[in-house]
């Protein structure tokens, strides 16, 4: 739900509401890809051309930020700093999405990523932040741990399941096929038993 501020105005309380922005708190991703910065919003006020959306850096150890983007009807990169030509817009505002997606990540992007949406008149509201940390190597959390245990039992049990088929399917065809022999076991029998009375019946003749 949408926080309301009070604003003074003329000796009295007037309610003004304001835009949550979320956000994930901590995102890692691995040196030299490419990472999308999810920023999502919510406004009492239906979603205008008015909206903005200003996204800004700190460094680690930083206090000053730096500009990441600026979104007024349409999308502003940097044209210079660190992020010239390594941000592109990624939202969509008549969906409440404001993301970006990072380029070619270095370790100088370790830091935190602020999204700030104003949507006329709902102007203020809270801040969203992104811890970003820049790896050499993905650490697995346990989500990832247990989305690769049950995906390795899937496989498993696929795997199973089509040796279960196989089997069947060689058991059921070597049956076949002994019945065939067996068929034509009894054939040739009969017609050996039939040669040979053909055979007495004509020495008897004789």
């Amino acid at each position: 739900m949408p926080l309301l501020a009070p604003r003074r105005r003329s000796g009295a309380l007037w309610p003004v509401a304001a835009v949550e922005v979320h956000t994930s708190r901590e995102v890692e991703a691995l040196n030299g890809t490419n990472v999308r910065l999810k920023c999502t919003f919510s406004s009492s006020s239906p979603v205008s051309q008015r909206v903005t959306v200003t996204w800004n850096f700190r460094p680690q150890g930083m206090k000053s930020p730096e500009s990441v983007l600026y979104y007024y009807e349409e999308p502003y990169p940097p044209t210079s700093g660190r992020f010239k030509e390594r941000v592109t817009w990624d939202g969509n505002i008549d969906r409440n999405d404001a993301s970006i997606v990072v380029w070619n990540l270095n370790p100088t992007d370790n830091g935190t990523f602020t999204c700030q949406v104003k949507n006329p008149p709902d102007v203020d509201g809270t801040i969203g932040e992104i811890q970003l940390r820049v790896v050499q190597q993905v650490h697995f959390s346990e989500i990832h741990i247990l989305a690769l245990v049950i995906g390795s039992a899937c496989a498993l049990m696929i795997i199973v399941v089509i040796m279960v088929v196989v089997w069947r399917h060689y058991r059921n065809r070597r049956g076949q096929e002994k019945n065939t022999e067996m068929v034509e076991t009894e054939l040739t029998e009969k017609e050996k038993l039939k040669s040979t009375e053909e055979k007495v019946a004509v020495r008897l003749e004789d």
